[in-house]
């Protein structure tokens, strides 16, 4: 089976403290992805880096975060600073990059068709942050039937509990949700 590592979200706007939408648990996991996109590199896995992007003026983003455009810079501004992917995970030329404007990386995106296209069976889930982006991919990636695999380690919420509880709820729905450690084993197993 043909699979996709997915980095949703791994932006300075998310990720570097004292940034508008920081994460707090989004920089501890870093060191697990980057080991996995050198993993998906060297198995030839396909990499898609999902980026959040905005128009400068908000007008494409969720109606509660146009203050932070319309009172400040904005947040995830294509050429800025901000909506840059952290350097440690930074894409090679060979990589995808899908930008989007909600939670979900399949909404309104043309991430389906380029997994699709790709003949991808199963969707790989890293990045920040589990209650919104991660999870609102994973439902979608399993309801248009992908093998959907969470990695628990790869993936980062404001708290632990927060984390836990998004994994308990993604787990009762069916999806996969293991650590960086597990993941290798269950796909070896999977094409065994």
């Amino acid at each position: 089976m043909k699979n996709a590592l997915l980095i949703i979200d791994m932006q300075n706007d998310f990720v570097l403290p004292g940034a508008p939408l920081h994460v707090a648990g989004a920089a501890a996991t870093i060191p697990v992805i980057k080991k996995l996109l050198e993993l998906a590199r060297s198995r030839n896995w396909e990499r898609i880096h999902i980026i959040r992007q905005h128009r400068r003026d908000g007008s494409d983003t969720e109606s509660w975060r146009v203050s932070l455009f319309t009172k400040g810079p904005g947040v995830c501004v294509p050429g800025t600073d901000g909506a840059r992917i952290v350097e440690e995970l930074t894409p090679t030329a060979d990589e995808h990059i899908i930008a989007k404007c909600r939670f979900s990386a399949f909404f309104q995106t043309s991430l389906d068709l380029l997994l699709r296209r790709l003949g991808v069976q199963n969707v790989i889930i890293t990045g920040t942050q589990y209650p919104n982006c991660v999870r609102g991919t994973a439902v979608d990636a399993m309801s248009l039937d992908y093998r959907t695999i969470v990695v628990t380690d790869a993936c980062s919420a404001q708290t632990e509990e927060i984390a836990l509880s998004n994994i308990r709820d993604m787990r009762n729905m069916g999806i996969t949700c293991i650590t960086a450690a597990e993941l290798e084993p269950l796909l070896e197993q999977q094409n065994g």
